[in-house]
């Protein structure tokens, strides 16, 4: 049940990685008159930069490692506080705790990211990040949130796993706070089966980011480094295969996009021609989102679950490890005092909104997401109004 680009996977990915195997080189290191060093990470690092618009970017192994790199660069570890939205995949929260941080939980908005309106109340004199999650592809109201960043002193790490490709207000993700963190694994926009991204403006950031992702090494685009180590860093490396792959995909990703929205604009339409009244979306804060998913949010949870069941899905408060109250290893995590500080329901409106929504695929198929009923980017016309129509048939016993 993969995401877009895995469904469009041809001969583009195919040559990059021929190319790597007929070099037999495949590390991400090399020197540059070496003919079969043919540098596609480094290529990759480059292209996506100049796509984003950040001076920087650093190929990891995986959004979660993208996510580790970026808090590590932000220096966020022990005694240190992230503001991070209780509905995001499960990696968001770990990777902080991994590194030592501490995440502090805030409520959604209607528009399923990050509220605004909830950081003030949650920033304490520990409060160093903020992580606004552009989750299911919809950019969250970075605006607001820069605002409340910029107001209190703080750093802002977009976390972009789920919005690659996305802007708001003409200015990519991942190019707005001070860090961005993007994933391709193959529920992504593009994939390179596993692998992920650090994008950034700033050369300080940049070097931690490098340092972490490659045993502390400071940043070189060829050879491999002796001495000079910045940080203590791990192994999050790209290699040249996983680099040709992902390249082969982001030449697709204006195609991608494009056939999302078009796909999106015919399936909500056919939804909304339906004429069911009590029947909302959720809020997009951009139009240039992803485009791949369609979120209906229902009157009530009974309404939400009866229609979920009719489809064979689940409503979103019940997809897997991407609902804070779902996360069992979340909820008994134990902190070096001894106190548990994540509990089911803390968070009231998130639970609210949640409860009462579905997700319709429209280009990720995820049942983890809630979004196992809907389309995929290969649906023609009529598969897409037979959906709608299934979706109207089992929302119209409900609501009518």
């Amino acid at each position: 049940m993969p995401g877009p680009g895995a469904f469009l996977i041809g001969d583009e990915e195919r040559r990059e990685v021929e190319e790597v195997l007929q070099s037999g080189y495949l590390s991400r290191y090399g020197k540059e008159d070496d003919p079969r060093f043919l540098k596609k990470v480094v290529t990759l690092e480059q292209q996506f930069a100049e796509r984003i618009g950040t001076s920087y970017c650093i190929a990891v192994n995986g959004g979660t490692g993208a996510l580790m790199a970026s808090l590590v660069a932000l220096n966020v570890g022990p005694g240190v506080e992230v503001l991070v939205p209780g509905y995001t995949f499960v990696a968001s929260l770990s990777a902080i705790i991994a590194v030592g941080g501490t995440p502090i939980l805030t409520e959604i908005d209607d528009s399923l990211t990050m509220d605004p309106g909830d950081l003030e109340s949650k920033i304490t004199e520990r409060t160093r990040v903020i992580m606004p999650i552009h989750m299911l592809g919809n950019p969250c109201n970075m605006d607001k949130i820069m605002q409340v960043a910029n107001a209190n002193n703080l750093l802002v790490l977009e976390d972009c796993c789920q919005s690659l490709g996305a802007s708001y207000k003409g200015k990519p993700l991942g190019s707005i706070g001070d860090i961005g963190a993007f994933s391709m694994n193959v529920n992504k926009t593009i994939t390179s089966g596993d692998g992920g991204l650090v994008t950034t403006g700033d050369r300080h950031l940049h070097e931690r980011a490098f340092g972490y992702h490659d045993q502390g090494h400071m940043p070189l685009r060829f050879g491999v480094e002796i001495g000079k180590r910045s940080i203590i860093g791990i192994n999050l490396r790209m290699n040249e295969l996983t680099g040709a792959f992902a390249l082969g995909q982001l030449k697709k990703l204006d195609t991608i996009l494009t056939l999302l929205t078009q796909k999106k604009e015919v399936f909500k339409r056919a939804i909304i021609d339906g004429g069911i009244k009590n029947l909302g979306f959720r809020k997009i804060n951009d139009p240039e989102e992803c485009h791949t998913l369609i979120t209906v949010i229902f009157p009530n949870k009974e309404v939400s679950q009866s229609v979920a069941k009719t489809l064979h899905t689940r409503i979103v408060s019940d997809s897997d490890w991407h609902v804070y109250n779902n996360m069992e290893q979340l909820l008994s995590y134990t902190d070096n005092d001894g106190f548990r500080p994540f509990k089911r329901n803390m968070l009231p409106k998130t639970d609210d909104i949640l409860e009462r929504a579905i997700n319709l695929s429209v280009g990720v198929v995820d049942s983890g997401l809630g979004a196992g009923f809907g389309i995929n980017i290969l649906s023609d016309e009529k598969e897409i109004h037979n959906k709608a129509e299934q979706f109207l048939e089992a929302v119209s016993k409900e609501i009518n």
